[in-house]
């Protein structure tokens, strides 16, 4: 049974959209440090359904984004769910230094397509508090047809793959950062490691009244059911995500492909927890050399983290029946460019993600304080940012 009102269906707006009156929202990217920095204001709808605005300080370009889970986490399936926008965004951005990296060393690529697996677990008891999550390393096979030799090839797809910015966020341990509030007032963390300076001030995100500019293409959609893998310790049951005791793994699927417009074509493979799998569009902005009709991989990276931590807040306190009729976040992400299609050279950094929490709740301060611990504890991708992951890298000729 679904968990809440389908309130994502019920506004009839796009699922994703490129703000046209930004002013209205308020967002305000912090300062560039290397490349880009990018703001999230995410707020929970229902259930554990999200929206996120997206601002980048580089493009200069606002997205409204939404996500939603599937009946593994009694969700209403109205949205793809958050470990997909960073395979989405993971896959476009590899895409994108692939093809630059091509561009600088003269090669041509007459045909490619990434299939991308990423992997993660959750082991121990919500009611313990002993559950947390991990990352495991990246799976990408690249299926390409070029002239380049077996050596050669293998050198530019490893030299693209660091070159992305995520290759920061991958590489190494970076512990995020976090502030809080409690009804308006800041508090002492507990074990998550604090931010320096005071929290933002609480206001609203301005979500009301947005308007959409004028697409062509529809930005993301459900494409059907994910077509059966079997996953070591892999869960498929309704409500499965929702149990006690839990030691499984998730394994999201990404395959990126290349449409006649210059689009990416991303489809997000949900095959454990089983599910429904989503269309993602996927391109640079003007700033980057592309058209901006479709969001960057940086914005799709980004919401994504959010989206992920604010499930684990939805989860924490549903399993233990907490109150907590409002969360929200925002969110800063900071990049640097792009080693081939920002043309540095070098390879991609990131610094760790800071984040300021609201609640509102009648729970006590010591309360407020766990759900964020455990929300960081059991998120999937700070555990992503905190654990030095590889990529496997397998290449096949077409």
């Amino acid at each position: 049974m679904p968990m809440g009102e389908n309130i994502i269906a019920a506004t009839g707006l796009a699922p994703f959209f490129k703000i046209s009156n930004p002013d209205i929202v308020g967002i305000r990217p912090p300062e560039i440090r290397d490349g880009d920095a990018l703001q999230s204001r995410i707020r929970s709808l229902s259930g554990f359904q999200k929206e996120a605005i997206v601002a980048s300080a580089r493009t200069g370009l606002v997205w409204r984004l939404v996500s939603d889970e599937g009946a593994y986490l009694d969700g209403h399936d109205a949205a793809p769910c958050p470990l997909a926008f960073l395979s989405a965004g993971m896959a476009a951005s590899w895409m994108d230094e692939i093809l630059a990296l091509a561009r600088r060393q003269g090669v041509e690529i007459r045909h490619i397509r990434l299939v991308q697996d990423n992997y993660y677990t959750m082991k121990g008891s919500m009611q313990r508090r002993t559950m947390v999550g991990g990352a495991l390393p990246v799976e990408l096979v690249v299926e390409i047809d070029c002239d380049l030799e077996d050596a050669a090839l293998n050198q530019l797809l490893m030299d693209a793959v660091h070159a992305s910015p995520l290759n920061g966020l991958m590489r190494g341990q970076l512990t995020s950062l976090f502030a809080l509030s409690k009804n308006g007032r800041e508090l002492q963390l507990g074990n998550a490691a604090p931010l320096l300076g005071e929290i933002y001030p609480e206001t609203d995100a301005r979500f009301e009244g947005l308007e959409a500019e004028h697409s062509d293409v529809d930005l993301v959609g459900p494409v059907g059911v994910t077509p059966i893998k079997e996953v070591a310790l892999g869960t498929a049951a309704a409500g499965s995500s929702l149990a006690d005791e839990q030691n499984r793994v998730l394994n999201i699927g990404a395959v990126c492909t290349l449409r006649e417009d210059g689009l990416k074509d991303i489809v997000q493979m949900q095959y454990s927890p089983h599910g429904t799998s989503f269309r993602f569009l996927s391109e640079p902005a003007p700033a980057d050399g592309g058209k901006g009709r479709a969001p960057d991989a940086n914005t799709l990276i980004s919401a994504g983290f959010g989206f992920c931590f604010m499930t684990q807040f939805g989860r924490f306190v549903s399993m233990l029946k907490l109150d907590l009729p409002e969360y929200r976040i925002v969110q800063d992400t900071f990049f640097s460019l792009g080693g081939a299609s920002g043309g540095t050279g070098e390879p991609g950094r990131a610094d760790p993600v800071e984040t300021h929490v609201y609640l509102t709740t009648m729970e006590n301060d010591d309360t407020a304080r766990e759900m964020l611990d455990i929300a960081e504890q059991t998120c999937f991708l700070h555990a992503f940012c905190r654990t030095d992951l590889k990529t496997k890298l397998r290449v096949r000729r077409v």
